[in-house]
């Protein structure tokens, strides 16, 4: 498939082309654990495991390394999309949390349904840390939102066509395997919200219920008692007491059948138990932090949380692990905020609420708390990669190139061409590309130029290459330039803010568990 240029055909003038998925190498295929859960269980988990490494890497119990090692599964990431958003998107670090509701390995035990059902997943957050390592929000996606589905990969390696106006939650079935499809669900997560995920963990029943288990329990309140028709509607009659109402402690079976009421509390909606399991995560964290737990009493936490772990394989190691669990170590309870993506019902579907999402991806591309705080701090890469904050000085002698604004920001092409120029780089002239929507910045160069588009991506942390048939270099600006401080202050006509209606429903780490019962 032949891609059309980004840039205009004025000064200077040459034209790019790209290769489809299907020319894509196929990666190493690491083993997989099935796994399955309804609701959001994943964030939980992915934040008790690192909290787990944390406390096992500070008390010397590197002996259990080789233990963790071998209990990790990884998915294939080479599912992952070739037109991702760059590596610079945003200023902190993004991990997708996935909760499958397969049955498999077990599962069905504890959540019902066919051992053999194909991999389906009706919860997922996105869990933005700031650059800070000092505040941290989690988005809830609904499962019935509808969004485009971009193109996947399939078992046979060929990709599927992009499916606009389809449930999010049908990117984990694409392939209809009981793994699931994590790497699909990534890619839509990234198109719909413009950031690059950094890591995708899913999450399974058993490893849930395990958890709970080693920390004792976990505080809960209810607005009422919960019959056994709560959570299973096809019951005629109400059935025996599962919780009474007000404050209580619950763990294991329990614990799941709390996440999993729809029925029996508020207006039965999805959105109303994405409530409660978001005060579930915040009753849970506060109970892992309070406890002060030693490294010989969350050795079976850490163990239990890797059994039920498949990650990516930037975490498929304990050293990983560790290394991203360093990243959450100082944050607070208070700044730990929980939000869900602004929605409306679009008959029996979700639909997402335009211009108040984009403007809270933004606020995250631009790490601003929902209060509005830069919590930007200074970046020192991402856990785990390796990656430089900040870039190494360029020197640009000897290399013409040219500039295209691929936004709609005004001046950003002047004051990337100020900047080249500063470096040494010859620009050789300035305008505006055919579109206007590129997230992230690309640097395409013709034969024999490949070196020096290099030094010119140098200049732009996260850019992309690309070879083109064209002559020359050219360097078409994304958003994540225009986000950044490069670009100055100018380039953003305010700060960007989550919205109000957004930041009034949040719920912090610290509340009360029995605030806010009505959830939906």
């Amino acid at each position: 498939m032949t891609v059309t240029s980004n840039r205009r055909t004025d000064p200077p003038r040459h034209r790019s082309g790209g290769a489809a998925h299907g020319n894509r190498a196929a990666p190493r295929d690491r083993r997989r654990r099935r796994g399955g859960r309804r609701g959001g269980r994943g964030l939980r988990t992915a934040l008790l495991v690192t909290l787990a490494l944390l406390v096992l890497a500070a008390g010397g119990a590197g002996w259990v390394y080789l233990k963790l090692d071998g209990d990790i599964s990884t998915f294939d990431s080479g599912g992952l999309s070739d037109n991702r958003p760059g590596a610079g998107s945003s200023k902190g670090e993004n991990v997708l949390v996935i909760g499958s509701d397969t049955r498999t390995g077990g599962n069905n035990a504890l959540g019902g349904g066919d051992k053999d059902d194909v991999g389906r997943s009706d919860t997922a957050f996105l869990l933005h840390v700031y650059a800070d390592h000092r505040h941290a929000i989690a988005v809830s996606i609904p499962r019935d939102t509808l969004v485009t589905v971009p193109p996947c990969k399939l078992p046979d390696g060929t990709w599927t066509k992009a499916r606009p106006d389809t449930m999010f939650n049908a990117a984990y079935s694409v392939g209809q395997t009981p793994k699931g499809n994590p790497a699909c669900t990534q890619n839509t997560v990234e198109q719909l919200t413009g950031l690059r995920v950094d890591h995708t963990v899913v999450v399974d029943f058993k490893g849930f219920a395990e958890l709970t288990d080693v920390v004792g329990g976990v505080k809960v309140c209810l607005p009422q008692d919960v019959y056994e028709n709560d959570l299973n509607p096809h019951l005629t009659a109400p059935g025996r007491l599962l919780f009474h109402k007000g404050e209580q402690t619950v763990s294991g079976q329990r614990a799941l059948d709390y996440v999993r009421i729809r029925h029996g509390i508020g207006d039965g909606s999805d959105i109303g138990r994405i409530k409660r399991q978001q005060a579930f995560v915040a009753s849970l964290l506060k109970e892992v932090k309070s406890k002060g737990l030693t490294p010989t009493r969350l050795l079976p936490l850490a163990d239990a949380a890797t059994k039920s772990l498949t990650v990516d394989p930037g975490l498929g190691s304990a050293g990983k692990l560790i290394s991203f669990a360093m990243t959450l170590k100082d944050i607070d309870l208070h700044n730990t905020k929980f939000v869900t993506l602004p929605w409306r019902y679009e008959g029996s579907r979700v639909a997402v609420v335009q211009p108040d999402a984009d403007a809270l991806w933004a606020a995250l591309r631009s790490d601003r708390t929902i209060d509005g705080k830069n919590a930007g701090g200074k970046k020192t890469g991402k856990a785990g990669s390796g990656a430089a904050a900040s870039p190494t000085p360029v020197s640009g002698a000897g290399i013409d190139v040219a500039v295209y604004n691929g936004t709609a920001v005004p001046g950003l092409a002047a004051r990337a061409a100020t900047e080249l120029t500063g470096d040494g780089f010859t620009v050789t002239g300035t305008a505006t590309a055919a579109g206007q929507d590129h997230t992230t910045t690309l640097v395409e160069y013709g034969p024999g130029l490949e070196d020096r588009a290099r030094t010119v991506a140098q200049a732009f942390p996260g850019a992309e290459l690309r070879s083109v048939t064209g002559s020359g270099i050219g360097v078409v600006l994304g958003q994540t330039y225009a986000d950044s401080p490069a670009a100055g202050a100018s380039a953003d006509p305010a700060p960007a803010t989550v919205p109000s209606e957004v930041a009034d429903g949040a719920r912090s780490a610290d509340d009360n568990p029995c605030s806010n019962l009505t959830y939906g």
